[in-house]
Formats: C-alpha cells, sequence, structure tokens
C-alpha cells in the first residue's frame, strides 16, 4: 500500500520533488573510520543516479544490538521524484550488496560493513512487503533522526509520527555525536 497526502502543487514536477524528498540513511561500523566514509562516498556516488543529493552530516553513535563497535551514521536526501518503492529498494539492496554487506551472514542488530534504509519519502506512507516507509523504528533512533532533521528541518512533518524535531528530542539522551559537518 502507498499512501500519498495531498499538497498544493503536487502536479508540478519540481514542486513534488521538494515536497517529496527521500532520505536514505547510511551507517556502518565494521573497518576503519576512513573505510566506512569511503563506502559511504561510493554509496553516495551511486545514489546520485536517482536525482539532486545532499548530504547530512556525519556521527558516531553507539551501537544498538550485541556488543560491537560504535557506527558512523549519515543520511543523504533524494530528489526521486517519479520512482517506485520496489526500484527503490532493490536499488539500496545492490548498492549494499557491492559494497560489501551479505545480509545472509549477518546477525541481527550486529555489525555491518554498510547499511542503507529508507527514512522518510515526503508525505508518502509506503507498507510493502520489502519496504516500509517512515522506517518503522525512526522514531527510536537519535542516529537516524539527527541527520534527518539537519537535511529536512525540524519541522518536517514525518508522516504519522510527528515533527521531525519534536521526535529527535524525545530520544535526546541517545548517543550519537556529530564528527564532521562534510564527508
Amino acid at each position: 500500500m502507498i499512501e500519498r497526502r495531498s499538497r498544493e502543487g503536487q502536479d508540478d514536477p519540481r514542486a513534488r520533488e521538494a515536497l517529496e524528498p527521500v532520505v536514505i540513511g547510511l551507517g556502518g561500523n565494521v573497518g576503519t573510520d576512513a573505510a566506512i566514509v569511503a563506502r559511504f562516498g561510493h554509496a553516495r556516488a551511486a545514489l546520485e543516479a536517482l536525482g539532486a543529493l545532499r548530504s547530512a552530516p556525519l556521527y558516531r553513535s553507539a551501537p544498538i544490538g550485541p556488543e560491537q563497535p560504535a557506527f558512523l551514521n549519515t543520511a543523504v536526501r533524494v530528489a526521486y521524484a517519479d520512482g517506485q518503492p520496489a526500484e527503490l529498494i532493490a536499488t539500496l539492496l545492490e548498492i549494499e550488496r557491492m559494497l560489501g554487506r551479505a545480509r545472509e551472514r549477518e546477525v541481527r542488530w550486529g555489525p555491518r560493513a554498510i547499511d542503507l534504509d529508507v527514512l522518510v519519502w515526503g508525505a508518502r506512507i509506503v507498507r510493502t512487503p520489502e519496504l516500509e516507509v517512515p522506517h518503522p523504528r525512526l522514531a527510536e533512533r537519535k542516529f537516524a533522526l539527527a541527520p534527518l532533521v539537519a537535511l529536512l528541518g525540524e519541522g518536517f512533518v514525518v508522516p504519522g509520527l510527528g515533527p521531525a524535531g519534536e521526535l529527535a528530542r524525545r530520544v535526546d539522551g541517545q548517543s550519537c555525536d556529530e564528527i564532521a559537518a562534510t564527508w
């Protein structure tokens, strides 16, 4: 199921891009910081094929799950106006695979070379077997909300959840520190 909230100007492709940005979270904790950032850079370059792109700052966050190294996290905002959910998730999974992620060998919430998650897709709510947008645990994770707020602002309303800034304040106690404005 895909649900779109109607907004004024939605028929204008430029307005639709502005109103429905796709924000993709990037995370990883396998290898050196330089190796992780290099994978992020390769992912960003691949995602530029989808549309105009802007990057959030780089963050370091405490892991969730089993004992493991800290994660590096960021996000990119992509102007992906006319794509379909199945195409988007297939693209992300292929980028992950090409950058060394082997999902079949991973422990849930364990270490990973790279993780690409669709955090939001403008005002869309997507529920398919392959993809849920907004990300189902977005409101619980500062490492996802901090870069989202950096890209879309505190006032961006996450469909079904509320303003992004308000959601970020609710998880302010979680360990997530900005370590670089650009990467």
